[in-house]
């Protein structure tokens, strides 16, 4: 990480160094003028005037202002550019200049989750607001769908440098009768007020501002300690220029590739534009970025735009100690460390380094010791995703998408055998995120670590809590009951943003047509996991049963039910055909039903052995795995009523009988108070990674699925997650297991490392160990007795434990 500015882009180069000849530049030139051509035809068929009046102004007409070493040079350029065409500015802008409202409405949210709490109106300042929005007013009057100007604002400043366009907007506000809006025709960087500003907006203005150095360091002088700073623009970016970064807010789809990177550099040239990184790197190098949006323009060719929501940046460790109460061990960040000064943090680094005991922490010194701002994540409002590098391959292996749509273990068995109380310190894999919102009903503990190596499902998980923050119930029975909502997409800007992590937020901008798209098949139908529901409908209409499908999911009684499976579904979904396309085919195995290699070798383990001189029929073993989860389930348990599960697989969405606690209407209401959800943390890590940097002896209860079935048998790994367990855990501390075997080899491994062991359920021909019934046992993995020996460094400020 460079601590020093960036410095702006210059003359443009090649991948290897070498420098553009004027011949590149002239091939680069000749192909934005066919594509200014193009442009032009298709907005003359279909609009006519406005737009050949924008062509000439911006490709034809020759700039008639003075240079920039004249007095008034950039004033009289951007009149040069603009007196033209002012009056039909608003007709031309719309297609070009995306993401200005999104800006606007992402930036409202976040006013109204901030300064709501203090009881008072804002100030708003907003920069280039003529050079760079669809008219003068543009954000302004954009902002009054979201915003009212006049009752929320005690005042409001328009700075630009065009007189044309300042002149439109005065009168435009006169006609509005806004008295709190005032015009100033004035340099960005010489703008000055006494009181400081809440909130500071730049829209397709700081491409066009030569000097931005200094109008940047003036808007920071300008931002009141709690305010925020918005910015839409465009950009072009390589990923070697951002690589390493902590502080960017997310580098998802933030690369541009090489002939991008010149082409629209070139492209925009032409209006005195400027695309060179060096103006949004500065930017995340003065602010602390709350969030950052990479998005391209599809309509004109894919050009690169952003949104970008900063604040002030935390200077000193004191500060960042007062932002996460890091001095608690039950902080959002898990440091357990005393509070250090920034003298102490400078002197110290590589000693404090080696103790801390959180990777947010860790990298939060770091930034602050080299003058960086500190990662996206102590910027938020809600502290409940913990830092981590996506960047790491470990994450992007991936491919930035979740496996599970749904939880596919029952909450209810857990509750029974646990007992989870309001004391308890819990640890779960996230999956989708429904047992951790069962937990937060059923028990309220002190603690919940939501663990999951992929963003993706650790995205999904931070989407619900958003919704249970920010929504009523309407709204999250149709995004996660029925996996649609036709407004998702102003929901997730309007209301879910100022709850969401920078990450998240861009991955579910980027996927809200999941909800919203006639073309979708709704929530349920995403991730890896959707191929077995996708599979299962299909061949539900290819043999014609979909509506006896249908019959067995509304059935009011086992005995209506059972008869329907037998006679009509049975058939379809257990035949041979099926078991040779499906259950044959480890690819489908591991995509679709999640079962890993590891995972199927026990089930064949478990599988009778054969004749002798006969080996065992691992396609065979696997069917009848298949046959015995099923066939108990829709024997026993009643899908229309009990068994969500099912319910979800068959048809694609929960029903008001059938659904999880978490989506009936008095888990909304539990959910939703205030501070309901606080004590969740969630980790994207591995499992073995986080119980090293929680609290030696406090963690009480550990639900860690089936994961311990994916580990090799040579016991090497198991063994050192099982030792971090037993370190994490007080004495008493209970870990529920779920295995594809019946007596999982890991067993043993627990025993000799100061854990009790006890199968709790164990699935036999016939019966249903759970509403899944997808695993063969269920254990509980009791500490019984220390296995390493804690201790307190002397001087030091972090218990550490040797084993």
């Amino acid at each position: 990480m460079d601590p020093h500015p960036p410095i702006p882009w210059g003359p443009p180069k090649s991948s290897n160094g070498r420098m553009f000849t004027p011949l590149d530049v002239q091939m680069f030139t000749l192909g934005a003028f066919l594509f200014a051509i193009s442009l032009v035809v298709y907005f003359l068929l279909h609009s006519g005037k406005p737009y050949a009046i924008f062509f000439y102004n911006c490709f034809l007409k020759p700039f008639s202002g003075s240079s920039a070493e004249k007095n008034g040079g950039q004033r009289d350029a951007l009149e040069s550019f603009y007196k033209g065409q002012a009056d039909i500015y608003d007709a031309t802008r719309g297609k070009l200049l995306r993401g200005r409202e999104e800006m606007l409405a992402l930036a409202a949210a976040q006013l109204k989750y901030r300064v709501k709490k203090e009881g008072r109106k804002a100030v708003w300042v907003d920069i280039g607001g003529g050079t760079g929005l669809i008219g003068a007013r543009y954000n302004i009057e954009t902002l009054n769908k979201y915003l009212s100007v006049q009752g929320f604002f005690s005042k409001v400043y328009l700075v630009d440098l065009s007189p044309s366009l300042c002149d439109v907007a005065r009168e435009r506000f006169g006609k509005l009768g806004w008295k709190n809006v005032e015009v100033v025709c004035m340099d960005a960087r010489v703008f000055r007020l006494e009181e400081k500003v809440d909130w500071i907006s730049m829209s397709y203005s700081l491409s066009m501002i030569p000097d931005f150095y200094s109008v940047i360091d003036s808007l920071l002088n300008l931002l009141s300690p709690e305010g925020i700073i918005s910015v839409a623009d465009f950009y072009v970016q390589s990923s070697t220029n951002f690589a390493g970064r902590t502080y960017t807010g997310g580098v998802l789809s933030r690369h541009v590739n090489w002939f991008s990177r010149q082409f629209w550099r070139v492209w925009f040239e032409f209006d005195r534009v400027n695309l060179d990184e060096g103006r949004r790197d500065y930017l995340e190098y003065k602010f602390g970025t709350v969030l950052s949006v990479n998005e391209r323009n599809r309509i004109l060719g894919g050009i690169p735009y952003y949104i970008w929501i900063g604040c002030q940046k935390l200077h000193t460790v004191s500060d960042v100690l007062a932002l996460v109460g890091a001095a608690d061990t039950e902080s959002p960040y898990l440091s357990p460390i005393h509070h250090i000064s920034k003298l102490q943090a400078n002197a110290q680094l590589s000693d404090t380094m080696s103790k801390l005991r959180s990777k947010g922490f860790e990298a939060a010194v770091l930034n602050l010791a080299t003058n960086l701002p500190l990662p996206s994540a102590f910027y938020q409002n809600r502290h409940w995703r913990i830092y981590y590098d996506e960047l790491l391959q470990k994450h992007t292996q991936f491919n930035n998408s979740y496996i599970y749509a749904f939880t596919w273990e029952d909450p209810r068995v857990d509750q029974r055998v646990l007992k989870i109380g309001s004391d308890d310190v819990v640890l779960a894999i996230t999956s989708a995120g429904d047992n951790i919102l069962h937990y937060l009903i059923e028990a309220c503990p002190k603690r919940i670590h939501a663990v999951d190596l992929n963003p993706a499902q650790n995205h999904l998980l931070e989407l619900k809590l958003a919704a249970f923050s920010a929504l009523p119930y309407e709204d999250i029975w149709k995004i996660f009951g029925l996996g649609r909502h036709e407004n998702f997409g102003g929901l997730l800007v309007n209301k879910l943003s100022p709850h969401l992590s920078s990450r998240a937020f861009q991955y579910w901008f980027d996927h809200r047509q999941v909800f919203s798209s006639w073309l979708s098949g709704g929530l349920y139908e995403t991730g890896q996991s959707r191929l077995a529901i996708i599979a299962a409908k299909w061949l539900f209409r290819i043999f014609g049963v979909s509506k006896q499908v249908e019959r067995m999911c509304a059935a009011r009684t086992l005995n209506e039910q059972r008869e329907i499976w037998r006679s009509k579904v049975r058939p379809v979904m257990l035949s041979s055909w099926v078991s040779w396309a499906i259950i044959d085919r480890d690819r489908f195995l591991w995509r679709a039903l999640g079962v890993p290699a590891n995972q199927r070798d026990m089930i064949i383990h478990d599988y009778p052995q054969p004749a002798q001189g006969q080996g065992k029929d691992s396609g065979r073993a696997m069917w009848e795995y298949v046959i015995n989860t099923l066939d108990p389930v829709a024997e026993t348990t009643l899908l229309s009523e009990d068994n969500y599960f099912y319910q979800l697989c068959l048809r694609g969405q929960y029903t008001e009988k059938a659904r999880p606690a978490y989506l009936c209407p008095k888990s909304h209401a539990k959910l939703s108070r205030p501070g309901a959800l606080d004590n969740v943390r969630i980790h994207t890590d591995e499992i073995n990674h986080v119980l090293p940097r929680i609290q030696p002896g406090t963690l009480s209860i550990a639900v860690i699925m089936d994961s311990m079935d994916w580990f090799e048998t040579d016991g090497v790994e198991a063994r050192k997650q099982i030792r971090s367990l037993n370190a994490a855990m007080k004495v008493g501390g209970r870990a529920l297991i779920r295995s594809a075997g019946r007596s999982p080899w890991y067993m043993r491994v627990f025993e000799e490392e100061g854990f009790k062991t006890a199968r709790v359920g164990d699935r036999s021909p016939g019966a249903c160990i759970d509403r899944v019934n997808m695993y063969a046992s269920v254990w509980v993995c009791t500490k019984v007795e220390e296995r390493g020996r804690m201790r307190r460094s002397s001087g030091s400020e972090v218990d550490e434990l040797e084993i």
